[in-house]
């Protein structure tokens, strides 16, 4: 099973949509060879990509963990979702960048952002400043650029994906989801799951708007897939039922059968233009339907 993989450079627009492809994002394990397992079974469910996300807390540490991922599969893509800007020095960011994705074959993706309103609490640990968003979107701009330089430039090591692996940029505000829209190759949608479908839609225009010749793959992470609500985004949403997600019409949710689902996909393709989905690792199963049946077409 093949899934499209986006252009390092932005692809002029296009009239046939994007093919689907389907994404786990994953921050735990109990031990390397069951963290191996999840991968494996990712691989096998025909999953394009295992994403790790970044924090401070109790997660794996990315790089580490997405080696381990990646030297226990063939064809399973690596990802970062995200890391947050202001914790690393780009110059680094690429170099760890492009060290996997030369000893993976090639399968890199590396997922940025400019850190969660609500990451204060990571970044007292660190003991750097948590400053107002403004000031962490141009921190993020000034790594993109230095990011995009080392991995596109004369240096070593250098990646296997020429000119460089694809940069996915999580966005939410109006300021971020431009600079996502002109120097991303992957948009990550970001928001709340509670928040109604016109609400992704205008972040999307937003998208679109900044640099219209640009053809970016854009992202979305579910919080349910058929009848489960995922755990995080239970605790993260303080007591908001799936009835009432269901209700706004949040996008974030995906309900009912693989048949209805499938037509729900496809459906928010043709009205939004979202072809790449992910979900937690605990609805890998659940959303293994729909990767079977919409990868590719």
């Amino acid at each position: 099973m093949t899934s499209s993989i986006p252009s390092p450079t932005g692809r002029e627009r296009a009239g046939a949509p994007r093919p689907f492809r389907f994404g786990v994002v994953a921050a735990q394990a109990r031990s390397g060879e069951a963290w191996a397992a999840t991968a494996r079974r990712a691989e096998e469910l025909g999953f394009s990509t295992l994403l790790v996300p970044d924090t401070v807390g109790p997660t794996l540490s990315p790089f580490v963990t997405l080696a381990h991922a990646a030297a226990s599969t063939s064809r399973l893509r690596v990802g970062t979702y995200v890391l947050a800007a202001d914790f690393r020095n780009p110059m680094l960011v690429a170099r760890e960048a492009a060290t996997l994705d030369l000893l993976s074959g090639g399968r890199v993706e590396l997922g940025l952002g400019a850190g969660r309103p609500n990451a204060g609490a990571d970044y007292e640990r660190l003991g750097i400043p948590f400053d107002r968003g403004g000031a962490r979107v141009d921190r993020l701009a000034a790594a993109l650029a230095v990011i995009g330089a080392q991995l596109e430039g004369d240096t070593y090591p250098r990646p296997l994906q020429q000119p460089r692996p694809p940069l996915l940029v999580a966005a939410a505000g109006p300021r971020l989801l431009a600079l996502a829209g002109r120097e991303a190759d992957i948009v990550a949608i970001a928001g709340r799951p509670d928040e109604p479908e016109s609400a992704v839609a205008e972040r999307i225009a937003r998208v679109r708007a900044a640099a219209p010749q640009r053809d970016v793959e854009l992202n979305l992470n579910l919080a349910a897939v058929g009848v489960e609500l995922d755990a995080g985004a239970r605790a993260h949403l303080g007591g908001v039922t799936l009835e009432e997600l269901e209700r706004v019409g949040s996008v974030a949710v995906l309900l009912g059968s693989p048949e209805r689902m499938a037509e729900e996909l496809l459906r928010r393709r043709e009205v939004l233009g979202i072809s790449y989905v992910t979900a937690s690792a605990a609805q890998m199963d659940a959303l293994g339907p729909l990767v079977e049946r919409l990868t590719g077409r």
